[in-house]
């Protein structure tokens, strides 16, 4: 990854990025499996209620997603099946990226964030359009929370 695409990307995210681009190649799929096992659990009343979170529609594996904006940060709770570790793992990357961040950072974010941070060797383009898909429920949702 360039300097330049990493300085568009929020810390969390280039610190990603940067995890992938010093990790051999041959090992780049482990280091994403360890992102799957990092996901949070939902807190209530999501993880009761998923039908409260926004189904990313363009991910290939059920994934659900929701942005809260709580002050001046966003938590960002995300869901995915164990048997989907590609998915769980970009909900973590998103997770773990954005959360914290204020509104106006997440939606400075570029929209082809997840494909700067060094997968899309690893995973098929399906599985990065999912990713691009979380992304831009995230950043629809923000927005939406800070105009109403």
């Amino acid at each position: 990854m360039s300097d330049a695409a990493a300085a568009q990307l929020p810390p969390g995210l280039a610190a990603v990025a940067a995890d992938f681009a010093d990790t051999p190649r041959e090992m780049r799929l482990e280091l994403l499996l360890e992102y799957a096992d990092r996901l949070k659990p939902l807190p209530e009343p999501y993880a009761s209620q998923t039908n409260l979170m926004e189904r990313v529609e363009e991910c290939q594996s059920p994934l659900f997603a929701i942005a809260e904006v709580v002050g001046d940060s966003v938590r960002i709770h995300a869901t995915a099946p164990q048997e989907s570790p590609t998915t769980r793992a970009f909900a973590c990357i998103m997770q773990l990226g954005l959360s914290g961040l204020t509104p106006e950072e997440i939606l400075a974010v570029p929209a082809a964030a997840p494909l700067q941070l060094g997968l899309t060797e690893l995973v098929s383009p399906l599985r990065m359009r999912g990713a691009t898909g979380l992304l831009a429920r995230i950043q629809r949702q923000v927005r939406a929370a800070i105009s109403a």
